[in-house]
């Protein structure tokens, strides 16, 4: 396969992924921000999300302060934000219509009628009148354009560096949504003075369980959890679920599985060290324990995760696809 025509697969992935993990943020940071909760905490949210995907500055730059209105509009329809929903499912589109002659029809047809309804949607003013409705529909799209793949697509190389760009993704978004959502009360219920409130954190039973319910709904998480769990949402759960679980679809340990198994199927001599890397990274995850990693710190170790994740996906460009 041509490197290009790789690169174009793996962006396409990438992005329509990224589309639906902006959705998830922001409908579970909407839904919370409803909550009775102090002006400071809902501030801290939106902050929080900016933070997730790294686009402080370059919101900071174009709006100023932080506003619930500004941060919604800034990564839901801002064109100029390349990580904004928009940005994401065009960028999608175009790469799939570079490749159309790899892909099948109706991945192709999905592709483009997801771009031009969303366009259409922006236009309607849908998205104001109800933006969890439009955040279910970025979902809903990214779950069909997985499943016609899944479906229709002959499993050779085109195939696995979908998948490939799918799983890179997630790993990364899952990693970041855990770490600023953890490192936000990692002291209250990890550090050394449990029980003593982060500034601008709400105290309480009821924000403990609306603060885990909504990290583990971002992430389709809130059923499985009931159902491998059968107890109270408790923080060490939470964090053994979204990192260790195999049988959890975005956990950090799945997608490295899936990570592992689709570079292995398009790997060669050149690639041997970065699939080196990943299942190295894998088999930590695949024999870690949730205590060792609390004990050492969720932050830390979640940090040195994103170093190593973006370092495989570095050595997939190098490999692979087009040089930047």
């Amino acid at each position: 396969m041509l490197s290009r025509t790789a690169d174009h697969l793996f962006w396409m992935a990438r992005y329509m992924e990224r589309a639906e993990n902006t959705a998830r943020m922001l409908d579970v940071n909407y839904q919370t921000s409803l909550l009775p909760q102090s002006a400071e905490a809902a501030l801290n949210g939106w902050k929080g999300l900016l933070s997730i995907s790294e686009l402080s500055t370059d919101y900071a730059q174009r709006y100023g302060d932080v506003s619930a209105h500004d941060v919604m509009n800034f990564m839901v329809q801002d064109e100029k934000n390349p990580s904004s929903i928009v940005s994401c499912l065009r960028a999608a589109r175009e790469n799939a219509r570079a490749v159309r002659g790899t892909l099948t029809t109706e991945v192709w047809e999905t592709q483009n009628q997801t771009w031009l309804e969303f366009k259409r949607l922006l236009a309607a003013g849908d998205y104001q009148e109800d933006p969890s409705d439009t955040f279910e529909w970025v979902k809903f799209r990214s779950h069909l354009s997985r499943g016609v793949t899944m479906g229709t697509m002959l499993q050779d190389e085109a195939f696995h560096f979908l998948r490939i760009g799918s799983f890179l993704e997630r790993a990364d978004n899952t990693a970041r949504l855990l770490d600023v959502k953890f490192h936000a009360v990692e002291s209250e219920f990890f550090g050394p003075t449990p029980g003593v409130a982060v500034e601008g954190i709400t105290e309480g039973p009821d924000y403990d369980f609306y603060h885990w319910s909504a990290l583990l709904r971002s992430l389709s998480g809130f059923e499985v959890y009931r159902k491998a769990y059968r107890s109270v949402i408790r923080p060490e759960r939470v964090a053994e679920l979204l990192i260790l679980r195999p049988d959890m679809p975005r956990s950090l340990l799945n997608c490295m599985n899936e990570l592992f198994n689709n570079l292995r199927m398009v790997g060669n001599a050149q690639s041997k060290e970065t699939l080196r890397h990943t299942g190295r990274l894998r088999a930590d995850l695949s024999f870690g324990r949730i205590d060792e990693i609390l004990s050492t710190g969720l932050h830390a170790y979640l940090t040195q995760f994103l170093d190593r994740i973006g370092m495989i996906g570095v050595g997939i460009s190098r490999d692979f696809l087009v040089p930047a």
